[in-house]
């Protein structure tokens, strides 16, 4: 896979959220076609790349802007709400340059961060089909050397099949899951373009065999530790889920808005004649633009909270953090998953015709949402309200 070349430098908030605005437009463009014929979005993912976005989240001692995680989960809303595929493939490489910056070394960092602003893009080899739990992984990395050898098989790879380095999640033979760096041409190395969701249908997020491969010490980085402390790594990978949802609520909303606007809905049966009157059509608009304007708020109320424990990270600022950013997964799953089947409501049978393509916005969200189970985020929120417990220390919360 080649390098994206001439990529931009952002240096600003403000500009990150400009160059996220003008590349969305156009990513909207064919994102319905995109969905409906499978079409994995490589050139868009070049343009992506050569913007400059990827590398936003790099510290500004490295040469990056270093944004805000509440410029930095904008964007990835504004692009979600384009194509929520395109919203969802750096999901994991902004994941795994979080852990990088907890738990890298400033060698692994320099190193690292640099390929980043050239332009390589992170996917990721984390999950694992038929283990006891979610959080088991059985892949495994021994010692080979100046380096390591690993075998085993990973499922649910976003952006492996888009990236030149997949970070994977391997165990050592201490039983400690450690986080490496793998180059996506590494010899008994396979990715397999598996993914058979019916939403989502872009993010590539099939398998990844590794098959022996080895990889060099200087790019295996501590990650079981980045959960035996308080770090930023678990509310900063669920920040960015919201943010999906988020986007993929925004564009289900300002689809219907535009459908009842411009087509016509016979069966109506208020007295009125325009589907702007219709009593029920106006409270269901209601009902959802305060539920999306609500989780936008939470959106940007919680990489407030992240900003402050990635300054200061201790027990209580990670823990508020955490549940500060459970608030809004909780209400961006809600309303993703409201604003797609209201959609459908206000437009009838119009709108799974596959020329609107109005139905991928529930599938996105159905598929997107099912990441890990909402239900436990009220447990934790509640939990840490009434009886001032604190989360625990994981991906999920």
């Amino acid at each position: 896979m080649t390098l994206s070349h001439h990529v931009a430098v952002i240096t600003s908030d403000e500009q990150a959220l400009v160059v996220a605005s003008d590349l969305a437009e156009d990513f909207r463009r064919d994102s319905a076609q995109r969905d409906r014929e499978r079409r994995l979005p490589l050139p868009e993912l070049d343009v992506f790349s050569r913007s400059g976005l990827w590398g936003i989240s790099v510290p500004k001692a490295y040469g990056g802007a270093g944004v805000s995680n509440v410029t930095l989960a904008k964007v990835i809303a504004l692009i979600a709400q384009a194509d929520a595929s395109l919203g969802q493939i750096p999901q994991n490489h902004f994941y795994a340059l979080e852990v990088l910056r907890v738990n890298g070394s400033p060698a692994q960092q320099q190193r690292l961060y640099a390929e980043v602003l050239a332009g390589q893009r992170f996917g990721n080899a984390l999950a694992e089909l038929g283990t006891k739990t979610a959080h088991d992984r059985v892949t495994s990395i021994t010692r080979d050397g100046d380096g390591f050898r690993i075998t085993g098989r990973k499922f649910y790879s976003t952006g492996a099949i888009y990236a030149q380095r997949i970070p994977t999640s391997v165990v050592d033979e201490h039983g400690v899951q450690q986080l490496a760096f793998v180059p996506r041409d590494s010899e008994g190395l396979s990715v397999i373009d598996d993914w058979s969701g019916f939403g989502q249908r872009t993010t590539g997020s099939g398998s990844v065999v590794f098959d022996n491969v080895w990889v060099a010490a200087h790019d295996v980085v501590p990650f079981q530790s980045a959960f035996e402390r308080p770090t930023t790594v678990g509310p900063l990978a669920q920040i960015l889920h919201a943010a999906i949802d988020t986007g993929i609520a925004r564009a289900a909303f300002e689809d219907a808005l535009h459908f009842v606007r411009t087509k016509t809905r016979p069966w109506i049966d208020s007295g009125n004649d325009k589907a702007t009157e219709d009593p029920l059509t106006l409270k269901s608009f209601g009902h959802l633009s305060i539920r999306l304007h609500a989780a936008e708020a939470l959106l940007e109320r919680s990489g407030e909270f992240l900003d402050r424990a990635q300054a200061d990270s201790n027990a209580e600022t990670v823990a508020a953090a955490s549940i500060a950013v459970a608030e809004v997964r909780a209400l961006s799953t809600e309303i993703s998953l409201a604003a797609g089947s209201t959609l459908f409501e206000l437009a009838g049978s119009q709108a799974t015709l596959a020329e609107h393509g109005l139905d991928r916005h529930w599938r996105n969200a159905r598929v997107h949402t099912l990441h890990d189970p909402v239900r436990w985020k009220y447990h934790a929120v509640g939990n840490y309200y009434l009886n001032a417990k604190n989360p625990p220390l994981r991906g999920t919360i």
